[in-house]
């Protein structure tokens, strides 16, 4: 029977590319051929060194197989990791990590600017490490200490390879090797020519003045000669003395590896950085005690935007996720996790910081919740919709019903984040009835606020029919809110969903609500009431003299949900969602436990340009006193008179809210929570507004469009009676010793005297011969 040797080479588990351009070996492409390679069977990248030995190179075939040995035996965290080897008589195979000759990586680095100090601060500082482990613990001299001896893995970290003149520094074989390659002969030490002199300097005399040509090199580049040392070029000045003391002609005065770095770690000293105190400190992470790492975490988000983007993505980024998987660090590592996760491609946040996340979002840690919820912007780009809807949603609304203000309120601001993939019933039946809630029930002022906001900004997200059933009740509901704010919300929530309604709701739900605010006690909201008003009427007029402009302007009513919100709705909601976010904040602090006690407050948000369609400040109280130039501003919560009336009444508005919401607890119907008050039957004798002579002009033959409104509005008067009679009279008082024809009279003589005013500021307009306002109607 004939058995067939096995080519080892063919079986060999690693899988070689064409060597690199550079060769990369230790002693140069002479000695040692350098190769990326890939293990067959997983497909991770590994380097390949290859020795092919050749007749008549006997010495050198010693010194590699030597080498290869050293490699095999030697395990430090700063000398160059082996994997696997083969050996044959014709050649040498060594498997590294995957790592990059310095050279070589230097001349990459530069086409983008070069290595910062802070890289080369820490590289030297593993090459000593290194250095210090074979003088120090294995007592070896390295002997090849030089910039083709030094290799830099993916993460930047540098390591110490080019074992293959190594010797030991006691002992019969304390002398070291012939290299026989002239290259390498510049980096000997000038003790080194003279036999007589060289039992004078310590074991680490050489090694030592190796390594300052190491460090001439990475800064000034190749070394063609020895007397180029006394040159220092680019070399810092933080560590021009200790560079001085390796190159020293004596060589006891060269420093021992762990005297240079005690040294170079001295305050002001080149490697006194934070980027190597945080390498330090990952390096003994696993033994620090609980309280150290909290601390290391906090202070780690401010220090990532200095270091390598390599870094950052093969270091530190691994710890933070060991750190979140099997320690206890909790919410702080949220900030440099998200930090870092900028540095990776999709594929690799996916794999990497979605896991992650996802898992987050079910913690109990009130801390971490807020931190995910203030940080959602980094990462609900990668998030897909099943993600969001099955894994990330239905943790999230258990936000909404937390005793926390803040948490209340960083989730209805993620809500601008999320709605974008959530599903129809998430979207328009769950988050639905938690806003609904919030809105009529929150005792928090700025949080009733952003709810109307956040509604008025998702508002294109939602279907026809919800849109049809919330909005309009929604908005009406925050007009009547005691804070200020959300009154100018649910005002400035109207104008930027203007599009999404047909002219019937304008003309019979809207404008009423607008019209009652124009007596508001605050100024801005009677001034963005005003707005608001012109820019409605602007929009029916277009309609009254152009009937064909209706299609075109309720073509977004039906419309199904948008894929993303308008202009207008984005600026509007911009101010509240930003500039009232820190409001909740300063309640909290001035009042933790007073529930509703911030009605009013003099804390502007940014303005923004003026327009119909636009936000405008806050209102400010309109009996606040002004503010002195340079004063800071005020964050005191004062109380309207409304307010006053309100509060002494027992806040008759709050309650009526909350009892029309009680049945939507108990039922879950929306059609209940969104509604209004309860229709009442009119007062016997009540003249609707349809019946009254406004002094128009006959009906034209052009086909009308607000035909329809007039049937309409007989037929719903006596339905939406409720709201005006009671709103109206709750807000501004009843006249009840006056009789029928008196309160007629009254109302002519009001009415006469609006008119005079207002042909008075047009004349005073047509005076001045001025620009008109956006959304104004010039009459003659």
């Amino acid at each position: 029977m004939w058995f067939f040797a096995r080519d080892p080479i063919r079986d060999f588990p690693y899988e070689l590319s064409p060597e690199l351009p550079e060769g990369g070996g230790a002693p140069g492409p002479g000695l040692w051929a350098l190769h990326r390679g890939k293990k067959k069977a997983t497909g991770n990248a590994v380097s390949v060194f290859v020795y092919e030995a050749k007749p008549g190179d006997e010495e050198q075939t010693l010194v590699a197989k030597a080498a290869f040995k050293r490699l095999k035996t030697l395990r430090h965290p700063n000398i160059l990791a082996y994997l696997d080897g083969l050996e044959t008589d014709k050649c040498l195979h060594v498997v590294t990590e995957p790592v990059t000759p310095l050279g070589t990586y230097l001349k990459l680095k530069a086409e983008t600017g070069g290595l910062s100090e802070l890289e080369i601060s820490w590289g030297l500082h593993q090459i000593v490490k290194a250095l210090s482990f074979l003088v120090s613990d294995c007592n070896l001299i390295h002997n090849n200490v030089c910039t083709a001896a030094v290799f830099v893995d993916r993460a930047g970290e540098w390591k110490l390879g080019g074992l293959d003149y190594m010797y030991s520094a006691q002992g019969d074989n304390g002398e070291p090797p012939r290299k026989g390659i002239p290259d390498l002969e510049r980096y000997d030490p000038p003790e080194m020519t003279d036999t007589s002199s060289r039992s004078l300097g310590e074991k680490w005399s050489a090694d030592m003045w190796r390594l300052g040509c190491l460090i001439w090199e990475v800064f000034n580049g190749p070394l063609s000669w020895a007397s180029s040392l006394r040159s220092l070029g680019k070399i810092p000045k933080s560590l021009v003395p200790h560079y001085c003391e390796l190159v020293g002609a004596n060589p006891r005065v060269r420093p021992s590896p762990s005297r240079f770095l005690q040294n170079c770690r001295a305050p002001g000293g080149f490697m006194n950085n934070s980027f190597v105190e945080t390498n330090l400190f990952l390096e003994e992470i696993q033994i620090k005690e609980p309280a150290e790492k909290q601390k290391f975490f906090q202070e780690l988000s401010k220090n990532l935007d200095s270091f390598p983007e390599d870094f950052c993505r093969h270091k530190i980024l691994p710890q933070l996720l060991t750190a979140f998987e099997y320690g206890s660090a909790g919410a702080v590592i949220l900030t440099p996790l998200f930090k870092v996760g900028k540095f990776l491609s999709a594929e690799e946040y996916q794999q990497k910081i979605i896991p992650v996340v996802v898992k987050m979002f079910s913690s109990t840690d009130r801390a971490m919740r807020i931190r995910l919820l203030q940080q959602m912007e980094q990462f609900i780009q990668y998030l897909n919709e099943p993600t969001v809807n099955t894994q990330i949603f239905p943790h999230v609304v258990h936000g909404f019903l937390d005793t926390n203000p803040a948490i209340r309120e960083q989730t209805v601001k993620s809500m601008l984040l999320l709605a974008p993939k959530l599903n129809e019933q998430n979207l328009n039946v769950e988050l639905m009835k938690h806003f609904a809630r919030l809105q009529a029930k929150d005792d928090q002022g700025p949080i009733r606020c952003n709810t109307t906001v956040c509604l008025g900004k998702i508002g294109p997200y939602l279907s026809a029919s919800t849109r049809h059933r919330v909005l309009t009740s929604a908005f009406s509901r925050a007009t009547r809110d005691p804070f200020a704010p959300s009154r100018a919300a649910g005002v400035l929530g109207f104008a930027a969903t203007h599009n999404l309604y047909s002219m019937n709701d304008c003309a019979l739900k809207i404008l009423p609500v607008l019209c009652t605010l124009t007596v508001d006690p605050e100024k801005t909201v009677r001034d963005q009431a005003f707005k608001a008003i012109r820019s409605f009427l602007a929009k029916l007029e277009s309609v009254s003299e152009d009937p064909a402009q209706l299609e075109e302007m309720e073509k977004d009513v039906h419309r199904a949900s948008s894929p993303r919100p308008g202009a207008s709705a984005a600026s509007w909601a911009g101010w509240a969602v930003t500039g009232v976010s820190s409001l909740t904040y300063k309640l909290i602090r001035a009042n933790p436990t007073t529930p509703d006690s911030a009605p009013a407050s003099n804390a502007l948000p940014r303005p923004l340009p003026q327009g119909p369609l636009t936000a405008a400040p806050v209102p400010a109280p309109a009996a606040a006193p002004a503010q002195q130039e340079g004063e800071p501003q005020r964050e005191d919560w004062t109380l309207s008179e409304r307010e006053q009336r309100s509060r002494r009444a027992g806040s008759p508005s709050q309650k009526s809210s909350e009892a029309d919401w009680s049945s939507w607890e108990t039922e879950g119907s929306w059609d209940q929570g969104w509604q209004e008050s309860r229709p009442q039957k009119l007062p016997e004798g009540t003249k609707l507004a349809s019946e009254y002579n406004w002094g128009g002009t006959e009906t034209s033959e052009k086909a009308d469009p607000f035909s329809s409104l007039a049937p309409r509005l007989t037929a719903n008067t006596q339905r939406n009676s409720d709201s005006w009679s009671t709103e109206a009279c709750g807000d501004w008082g009843t006249l009840e010793s006056e009789s029928r024809q008196a309160k007629a009279e009254l109302a002519r003589k009001k009415r006469e005297e609006r008119k005079r005013e207002v042909e008075a500021r047009r004349a005073e307009r047509k005076a001045a011969k001025g620009p008109m306002k956006l959304g104004a109607r010039k009459l003659d």
